[in-house]
This record gives structure tokens, sequence and C-alpha cells, in this order.
């Protein structure tokens, strides 16, 4: 794969196959990342029995995708943005089918660490290649696979480095089955034109409800009493048990998970207050306090739902578990780097914190087994043999209904940018969508093109399009990257090829 600045990928007609499929090429002077052609024609449209070269298959191929692609927004209707109520009642009425120049069946991917039936059934279902398997893969098997992929599919285990994109030669877009994206290397991919989804709200309630569930548990020591009896110890007492009623919660990160779990807590009686580096409206009679110090210091249960970040690398450690309340608890459902493990440790060892509960760990293995041990980390032994704390092994959106719901959404958004080259909910790319093409709407094209963001190139793809009718065009920026979409009328099977070209012609010349 090509350096930063240097990468192209388009839907190009490949004599040697017969078929429309990706492919690559790259310059140093380069400016453009990506585009992609798809042509509309009417679904009743048969081919001529003689036509040569790429006209004949591309008219083959757009007769064959009527029957296997139709646009996820007949399903689940992209929002209008600047679109009026006559638009989507046109819409609506229309049944978009988005036409593509290339065989559905062309478009391989590759889905790993059992990402739920859902998104593998959509996927499927749109007549792509999918492979799964049920685990993540090392490093070398790894970039094995991902050479001739053009769709991947992950969750957390999964790590998309630099060295491992580099050797995704296809590869036209990542989507995250989970809520984070630490394991991509997000710039890279947005600097090679490789578009990154993830499931940002779908496993919000599952986290929030194991939330509550370990506060009551914390409260009450029922871990500890469930293990006695298992190991048949009867230790029936009351001491240091508490009702979560009227207790203090304090949440740190006041987001999807945290507001949820803000209501439910509230529901419960709790006294519920927040810290978030952003100003938030408050659910409920929950109230944001203005520093993380005055809500340690108030907090009777302490909960984390925070990013992976630089800036939030080991922010509870020492001092913060000093800033507690003594006899509070702490909870971590974030990320596994945000806590200080030996300083929780010596927290509870000292019983300055009366309990805590970890879904998430600096370390954590690539699969199920027996694998929670010193080899693991050096702190993982005494982990195991504290008191009242709750390890569970990332759990936090492991329920049907969570993963189903990830499943659809990614799916949905993969799908999306597959067919129609839309962008919401990317967390690297620009946003952007345009309504979908008809069946109403022949001899159509849209265009897909991804550039470096610097100035001159709208201009010149302007004056490529304007010999063809631009019925519609959205164009955004997202720090160094931009990306152009445009639907062009007047445009058939004999002009397609050289649109193309000259678009590719153009990124061997924009700096």
């Amino acid at each position: 794969m090509a350096k930063k600045r240097a990468f192209f990928t388009s839907w190009r007609y490949k004599k040697a196959h017969q078929s429309l499929v990706p492919a690559y090429s790259s310059s140093s002077s380069s400016s453009a990342l990506a585009i992609s052609i798809t042509l509309n024609r009417p679904p009743t449209m048969s081919p001529p029995t003689e036509i040569s070269g790429a006209a004949r298959n591309l008219l083959d191929q757009v007769s064959t995708s009527v029957n296997l692609s139709v646009s996820p927004s007949a399903a689940r209707p992209s929002p209008l943005s600047s679109f009026d109520a006559r638009t989507a009642r046109q819409t609506s009425v229309s049944r978009p089918k988005l036409l593509k120049p290339f065989a559905t069946k062309d478009i391989k991917v590759l889905l790993l660490e059992n990402v739920n039936i859902t998104g593998r059934s959509m996927l499927s279902e749109q007549g792509y290649q999918v492979e799964f398997l049920k685990s993540s893969l090392p490093e070398d098997q790894l970039i094995e696979k991902i050479r001739d992929v053009h769709v991947i599919g992950i969750r957390s285990k999964t790590k998309l480095t630099e060295r491992v994109l580099k050797e995704a030669h296809n590869l036209l877009v990542i989507g995250c089955f989970c809520i984070g994206t630490n394991q991509v290397d997000l710039q890279y991919a947005a600097n090679n034109g490789i578009a990154v989804f993830n499931s940002p709200f779908s496993n919000s309630r599952s986290v929030a409800e194991l939330m509550i569930a370990e506060i009551i548990t914390l409260a009450r020591q029922l871990g500890d009493r469930s293990l006695e009896m298992h190991n048949g110890t009867w230790n029936k007492l009351s001491n240091k048990c508490w009702e979560v009623r009227g207790k203090v919660l304090g949440i740190i990160g006041y987001g999807h998970i945290g507001s949820q779990l803000s209501v439910l807590a509230e529901a419960m009686g709790m006294t519920v207050i927040y810290y978030d580096v952003v100003n938030l409206m408050a659910m409920g009679t929950a109230r944001q306090v203005p520093t993380m110090q005055q809500l340690l210091n108030t907090a009777d249960f302490v909960t984390l739902h925070v990013p992976e970040l630089p800036e939030t690398k080991n922010m509870f450690s020492t001092q913060q578990f000093e800033q507690m309340k003594d006899g509070s608890y702490l909870l971590n459902a974030s990320r596994g780097s945000v806590v200080d493990i030996p300083a929780l440790i010596h927290a509870m060892r000292t019983e300055k914190i009366a309990g805590a509960a970890l879904d998430v760990y600096p370390s954590e293995p690539r699969g199920n087994g027996d694998y929670f041990n010193k080899d693991l980390a050096p702190w993982a032994s005494d982990l195991r043999s504290l008191k009242n704390i709750i390890l569970t092994p990332h759990i936090g959106g492991s329920t049907e209904e969570a993963q189903s719901a990830i499943g659809i959404e990614v799916g949905q958004a993969l799908i999306r940018y597959v067919n129609e080259g839309t962008t919401l909910g990317a967390v690297n790319m620009p946003e952007v969508t345009l309504r979908s093409l008809t069946i109403d709407e022949p001899n159509h094209a849209r265009v897909i093109f991804i550039h470096n963001n610097v100035p001159g190139v709208l201009r010149k793809v302007n004056e490529i399009l304007g010999d063809h009718n631009v019925d519609k065009q959205m164009t955004d920026s997202r720090g160094d990257v931009a990306y152009l979409m445009a639907d062009v009328s007047n445009v058939d099977s004999e002009n397609i090829k050289d649109l193309y070209d000259q678009l590719e012609g153009l990124s061997c010349m924009c700096t």
C-alpha cells in the first residue's frame, strides 16, 4: 500500500477477469485517496448480445446487481438533512435501488471475533462473500487474511495497526462491532481512504444494567457470600452491608452509558452527581459538579465511562483513590488503561475503598480460557486474591440484545458505504450522504472522490464532471481528508470509462 497522500482506489475494469473489481494505483504526488463510480440503469434493461470490452461487462454487472442490491435506506432512511418533506415522500415511493457497476459477489468480507449473526446475515443477504471466524487472529495470520478483502468486521481484540493496514490492498471499510475504535489506526485508515464505523449506542443499556447489578452486589458483598456458599461455608452477616437507596452515585463521563445509568440509579433512590469535561444537560435530578475531586469527595459509588485517550491513561491512580470517601466503591466499565491497577490493589488492601468492580483491564487475553494469571499481567494474581472485588471478562455489552443491535447498526453502515458511499457515522471521515439514486433516474452515476484537503481539487473535479449534468453534490472535510459525493446524469456505458480515466488522471496531478 502506498504511503500517506498517495493511495488511490477505484472500481476499475480488469480485462483478465472480465469483471469490475477493486484495483489500485499510486503516485507520489497524488492527492486523491479514493474514487468510486456507480452507474444507475433502468432495471428492465437487457444488455445487447454483442458488445465488447468494458462496456459489455459494465452492462452485465449492472443488470445482475439489480436483484442483489437494495439500498438500505429503503428499510432505514437516512436523516433528512438538507432534503425537504417532498424529497422524503418521493424517495419512499420510488423504492430506491442502487445499481452498481460491479458484481456484488466480488465483494469479500472478513468477520472476526464471533460477530453477531444479525450482522453476518445482513452482509450475506447482499450477495457479498462473507468469511466468518469466531476468534481474533495473530498479526501474521491477520496480514495474510486481510490482503484480499474489501470489508473487515472486528470487535475489541483485533488490532488493525499501520503495519496490518499497509497489507490491506483492497480494503475499503472497517466495521468495529463495538463502541471503541482504539484498536484501529484511525489516522492511517483515513489518509488511505478507508472508512471506519462503530456502534456507539447499541450496548449502552446493557452496560448501564451491569453497573446497577454490580453496585448492589458490592453494597451487599454478594460475591463473597456466594463464593463462601459454593465452598460450603454459611456466613450470614450484616456488617458493612448497605442499601443503595439514599447513597450518592458519582458518574465520571456522562455520555450514552453514563446518562442511562443516571436514570436507572435515580429510579432506585440514589442521588446522582456527574463530572464531564464538557457541560451536559442532566437527566432527571442529576447534578453536574465542576471538578472530579468534588465528585470523589462526595460519592459513595464512583463509575467510570470515559474513552481511551492519552489524557485518560491511568487517570484514576493513587491521588484519585486518596480523594475518595473512606469505604466507597469504584466501578470501571470503560477502558482498562483508565485505572492504575497496582494503585487499586493498594487502596483495597489498606481498606481505603470497600470494594471494586472491573470489567476491563490494561491487558486482556485474545480468547476464552485459563489466561487471567501472572503470565498475562503481574497484578492478575493479586487482583484475584482481594475480597469484595468483582472481576468480569469484558462482558459489559455481552447480551443477546446488545450484540444483535450492534450487528444491525454496523452492518447497515457497512452496506450503505459499499453500496451508496454514505459515510454517516464514520469515525475517521467527513459525514456525507445524498439521497439514493432510484430506478426513475436512468443514466446516472454516483462519483465518490476522497482526496487530500488542499485548494483547487474541487474545481478540477467539477471541470471533469461538467460534461455531464451534476444533479446533486456534497463535499466535506475532516482534518487532512476531504470527501466528495456527486450524482451526475447523461452518463452511459460508452463514456463511463472515460469519466473514470479523467478522475484517475486528476489524482496524479493534484498536490
